[in-house]
């Protein structure tokens, strides 16, 4: 069975210049929902493969006001569902107060991330001046998705299975107008959710804990000395690690009502480790080499030490905030240019020594990699792989393949998805009763531009360079996205943890 569901209609122009709507980031209009009865499957699907992989993408409905951001468009889900070597797919936009407003007016009534000054009404995000688009993050907690986007938005809450949305939170409310974060992260062992938030007004930031059945447990503002930009939150057995790092809106601009996004290449990272149920007055604050950090892939902790590790960047490119000129296009291609002569990322290690404050630093490979995962279950605890995406040089935001590296042994494997073809971020689906870290499936959805449709791939997570072990033909593009989550059969209907 495949069917279009719903037909949101486009008003985007087909021809429009901004390469962040065309080719693989092209926007779709149709909302199906499609069984492997009907999908073309090469190869088989895993029987003992049960949960839903579910990727966010952002896929722009509306002609934007003013230079479209790749960040900017609306939120859309595809989600795989499998379950006894079957699967389901659907696709769903995600229904914000913003989209829903837009959909009455039949045109965009918000500008995006480039140029907050063309806001004509209140918005969301830090800035307070953009639609929430919901298109940057998607986690499962407590039997539901949660859709952000990074700029800080609703807690927007969808069934993990139908994509549909369910009544929110009441701490929803609580956290207004500000919102939460995108890459707040789950311990699947207490099954409390840790996040944060930012803004440009006091406090800076603010960080909580969820617990297992979704109630607001802890929310507590946290002392910076101004505003900041930033992206990720790591989490231990026994700590969360906040981030402050020198990537941030020039503070003397910024006071005259100007948006400067500017490396502070003289200003340290800092890093404050802060108890899971800690206050502001609990948190250690940590100095490194300025930096910035878009995503982590796990933190631990190790005797005195927290172990942070993830993807580092020491020169990180500036989006250009404001009024924009005639290389406005240019500017964000290479904004989004992952190569070692622009945005140049690669694995790193922190450790964060609490009983002597100091700070310990090394890279873990050369090689350009982004949107590193690790295993559900070993979010959190010292861990031994983790899969990361690889790029091609030549294209912005153009997923080239995936690499896994093996933290303890000190090797990596690498698999490349072709020619024409550009992946997502990944997930780990472990097998029921697993043996090993990796004992399960990698999984990821790669578009074909060859054949102008997308794909949901299944790879033995051991052997990744085998290449995949089924492919299941999807019903059209999914344009490109950012993030992506794996919700357990066990944790559908919600957490283990009472």
């Amino acid at each position: 069975m495949i069917e279009v569901t719903n037909k949101v209609k486009l008003t985007v122009k087909d021809d429009d210049p901004n390469p962040f709507l065309q080719g693989v980031f092209k926007p779709i209009g149709n909302e199906y929902t499609a069984t492997t009865d009907s999908l073309k499957v090469i190869g088989e699907i895993p029987k003992d493969l049960n949960g839903v992989y579910i990727r966010n993408s952002h896929n722009q409905v509306h002609d934007p006001i003013g230079v479209y951001h790749y960040f900017d468009g609306d939120g859309m889900l595809h989600g795989v569902h499998f379950e006894n070597g079957k699967a389901t797919y659907r696709n769903r936009f995600v229904r914000t107060t913003g989209f829903l407003a837009e959909q009455a007016a039949e045109k965009s009534l918000w500008p995006g991330i480039l140029e907050p000054h063309k806001a004509t009404r209140p918005g969301w995000g830090s800035m307070r001046t953009m639609k929430d688009n919901a298109g940057t993050d998607i986690i499962a907690h407590a039997g539901k998705l949660l859709a952000t986007m990074s700029q800080c938005s609703d807690a927007n809450r969808l069934d993990p299975i139908t994509l549909e949305p369910v009544e929110s939170d009441t701490w929803n409310v609580d956290l207004a107008p500000v919102g939460i974060c995108s890459h707040f992260k789950v311990d699947n062992d207490t099954g409390e959710m840790m996040f944060f938030n930012f803004s440009e007004t006091y406090p800076y930031m603010n960080y909580g804990v969820v617990d297992a059945k979704s109630n607001l447990k802890h929310f507590v503002p946290i002392d910076l000395p101004g505003a900041r930009w930033p992206h990720d939150i790591g989490i231990t057995k026994n700590y969360s690690i906040l981030h402050d790092l020198p990537f941030i809106f020039d503070p003397e601009l910024l006071a005259k009502g100007e948006r400067k996004v500017t490396f502070f290449d003289e200003m340290p990272a800092r890093f404050g480790v802060i108890p899971r149920y800690g206050n502001n007055n609990d948190v250690k604050w940590f100095e490194a080499k300025p930096c910035f950090v878009l995503h982590l892939s796990n933190c631990y902790e190790n005797g005195d030490e927290i172990v942070m590790e993830g993807c580092v960047s020491f020169n990180p490119q500036k989006p250009s905030v404001g009024k924009q000129d005639e290389n406005a296009f240019e500017k964000q291609i290479k904004h989004f240019q992952f190569s070692k002569e622009n945005t140049y990322y690669r694995m790193y290690r922190w450790r964060f020594n609490l009983k002597t404050g100091k700070t310990k630093e090394e890279f873990l490979d050369d090689e350009v990699t982004e949107f590193p995962i690790v295993s559900n279950e070993i979010v959190g605890k010292k861990y031994r792989y983790s899969y990361n995406a690889t790029f091609d040089p030549n294209k912005p935001q153009w997923i080239d393949g995936v690499k896994k590296f093996d933290l303890i042994g000190g090797t990596t494997e690498t698999y490349k998805y072709g020619e024409g073809r550009a992946g997502s971020e990944s997930q780990l689906a472990l097998r029921p009763n697993a043996k090993a870290e990796d004992d399960g499936y990698l999984i990821t959805i790669v578009n074909d531009m060859n054949e102008n449709r997308a794909e949901c791939v299944i790879f033995d997570a051991q052997e990744i360079s085998r290449g995949p072990v089924a492919r299941i033909i999807l019903p059209d593009r999914a344009p490109g996205g950012s993030h992506s989550c794996w919700v357990e059969a066990d944790r559908i209907e919600g957490e283990r943890v009472s």
